[in-house]
């Protein structure tokens, strides 16, 4: 009886999600002519090759084996897909770092998220010399859409200057929201290391060095920023996810790690080749036991990878988390 029950349950929130897609999608006097539950965003329309996404109704069918709950986060991943995110950029201060045989200008980025509800912000600083590498890097990559972008150049002599200093926070803002606009910039490794490297390697320093509840205040300032950023490749943000489970398994805080776990597999669901994947089921399935949660379609998922795959050594969660970053 609890078996029809779910499986009821799933076959109403498939319809749900044709009905909604398709009103979304298609005008009254289209409806006849179009598929009943084909998405068709700005998004996707713009960016045809990213993630070689499918309409929900391909991907989904009537015999998934997705539980409501997957169902449920699959299709709230799917609306994120086609909600069009914008970030701008300010930089309302710097300060005047010097040492004993160095003197350099940080500058304090506010990168804020438009087009939504959400009110967080992320803060971080870069200096100079921060943005001159990310310059040299991306006119290795992008030398023709950098063509025509201009980066403020070092003088010598006033570099600081409150004039110096207030153009040139006019200049990086500018920059910042240039280099935004171009799609295959903003989707880059390289700016998207820029706006969130130095922040990483400093939390996975800690994490390595048993400082977890630091790691975990880094980490948390940095996943919403990444999340931004990484829109169209979810698998992305796995790392630091599981990072972050790490931390609160670390510090007995179970709960908060098996929500973040639950986060990293919805990411994983259709890359269970991914190097975390087997380590975080492990983890979850040991969260789950401790939690009193139901932990049968965790163990599931497990013995049906190693069905398939051949025995490989696999690292613990703990052991994947501090090798990154390592220099």
């Amino acid at each position: 009886m609890d078996q029809d029950s779910d499986c009821t349950a799933e076959r109403e929130l498939l319809e749900a999600v044709n009905r909604i897609t398709a009103f979304s999608t298609t005008s009254p006097s289209d409806e006849q002519n179009q598929p009943k539950a084909e998405i068709s965003c700005e998004e996707r329309k713009e960016n045809p090759e990213k993630d070689n996404l499918q309409d929900s109704s391909a991907s989904l069918s009537p015999n998934s084996s997705m539980t409501t709950k997957e169902l449920q986060e699959y299709w709230r991943n799917e609306k994120r897909q086609c909600r069009q995110i914008k970030l701008l950029f300010e930089i309302p201060s710097t300060r005047i770092v010097e040492h004993h045989l160095s003197k350099y200008v940080v500058y304090k980025i506010i990168i804020l998220q438009t087009g939504s509800f959400d009110s967080n912000k992320s803060v971080i600083e870069r200096r100079y010399s921060d943005f001159e590498k990310l310059h040299r890097c991306l006119l290795e990559e992008f030398s023709e859409e950098m063509e025509d972008v201009t980066f403020p150049k070092k003088t010598l002599t006033g570099n600081f200057t409150e004039e110096i200093i207030n153009e040139r926070k006019l200049a990086f803002k500018d920059y910042l929201r240039v280099l935004y606009s171009m799609k295959y910039i903003r989707r880059s490794k390289k700016f998207t290391d820029f706006l969130t490297r130095p922040e990483l390697q400093e939390a996975y320093g800690c994490l390595r060095g048993g400082q977890y509840t630091k790691a975990l205040e880094i980490l948390l300032e940095v996943i919403g920023l990444q999340e931004r950023l990484t829109r169209g490749n979810p698998a992305s943000i796995v790392p630091t996810l599981c990072a972050i489970v790490v931390c609160h398994k670390d510090l007995e805080k179970p709960a908060s790690a098996f929500e973040y776990g639950e986060k990293a597999l919805s990411r994983l669901h259709v890359h269970t080749s991914h190097k975390y994947y087997i380590p975080l089921l492990e983890t979850m399935i040991a969260l789950a036991y401790e939690l009193g949660k139901d932990f049968l379609s965790l163990q599931e998922k497990l013995e049906e990878w190693k069905a398939k795959k051949d025995p490989v050594r696999v690292f613990t969660l703990k052991e994947l988390a501090v090798r990154e970053y390592v220099q």
